[in-house]
């Protein structure tokens, strides 16, 4: 289907936003202003800058569905549209072509999206593309940190960091022809009155199989270890030290503390953890306390000051908690506090 086809001549938004629920969105826009698709596919931290090609008309039509856990957009791009993505945006999206080509500049070769061969850009990369309309595709954003937390409980242990997926993917047969189907009924059952809307249980389960799918079939930093075998339980005093850690997550409590609670040396503790949580027991309390602090970040609004909610969590050295927040989660904590 050509994306010519359903351009409006002008550059109105067909409805901005569409329809809006608790648990999804739903927005569409269409035009031929490259200034006006900059700020569509812009995000407060993650600026896009969109030009036409030596100034040659372009026309577009983006609809874009968020739900709680990912965003799909269908988009069709009529003439060639440069796109310049300035800073990375926290999330993993896989571009699932229908129509035409694309050209992603995201890592040490170009990667090139056309029908059945599909295009993932990792979460921590800037990356600029070069559209070549007619060109159609659905995108799949997916947060970073979702696919870090059913990594941690894959392994049973704390995830952080871009998992580094290969970044291109086979539409034509096998998981990557399954994934082009999930995403496209995942789509359609959710816009316009799509029976999706009342079954958020079905919806729900549509984008975790989305996101086993990738983790289980796509080439990622991790696909060697969770093709191994599954590690034994956890013992019990390693499940008793991360409960203790859990009550007493904002107390200055030390090694012995934890080793006490846990009713084991300090060595069978940091034995145990090497073990079954491939970390050390202290470095896991430090994890648990930035993830809280991640959390009140994310909440608070601009309500509370980001001193105070890293001192609450045990971070008495800002400029140290700000670094290791941004690694952690690729943005100062001040920009999430702004969210």
């Amino acid at each position: 289907m050509s994306g010519r086809s359903h351009m409006p001549a002008n550059g109105s938004s067909l409805h901005d936003p569409a329809r809006q629920s608790p648990s999804f969105w739903e927005t569409a826009f269409s035009g031929t202003d490259p200034d006006a698709l900059s700020e569509i596919l812009s995000t407060p931290n993650s600026p896009i800058k969109a030009a036409a090609q030596a100034a040659a008309p372009i026309a577009y039509r983006c609809n874009f569905i968020s739900t709680e856990e990912l965003a799909i957009a269908d988009c069709a791009y009529d003439g060639t549209i440069s796109i310049r993505r300035e800073a990375p945006n926290g999330k993993l999206i896989i571009f699932l072509p229908m129509e035409g080509n694309a050209v992603f500049d995201a890592g040490k070769e170009p990667i090139h999206s056309v029908p059945g061969r599909g295009a993932i850009i990792g979460a921590g990369r800037a990356s600029g593309s070069r559209l070549i309309g007619p060109r159609r595709h659905l995108g799949l954003f997916v947060d970073q940190a979702k696919i870090n937390r059913q990594l941690t409980h894959m392994f049973e242990r704390t995830i952080s960091g871009d998992a580094d997926f290969h970044p291109t993917i086979d539409l034509t047969t096998g998981s990557g022809l399954v994934l082009q189907q999930l995403v496209a009924n995942l789509y359609y059952g959710l816009s316009g009155d799509g029976p999706l809307q009342q079954s958020p249980l079905a919806r729900s389960a549509l984008c975790d199989a989305m996101i086993y799918l990738l983790l289980e079939t796509c080439p990622h930093r991790y696909s060697e270890a969770l093709a191994l075998p599954a590690p034994a339980p956890a013992p019990r005093h390693v499940k008793w030290a991360i409960e203790f850690m859990q009550e007493y997550i904002a107390e200055p409590i030390s090694l012995n503390d934890i080793a006490t609670a846990a009713k084991v040396s300090v060595r069978t503790l940091q034995q145990g953890f090497r073990q079954f949580r491939d970390t050390t027991p202290m470095a896991y309390l430090h994890e648990l306390r930035m993830l809280a602090a991640h959390r009140d970040l994310l909440e608070s609004g601009t309500r509370q000051a980001v001193a105070d909610i890293a001192l609450r969590w045990g971070f008495t050295h800002l400029g140290r908690f700000s670094a290791e927040y941004r690694k952690r989660f690729g943005q100062l904590p001040s920009q999430a506090l702004k969210r």
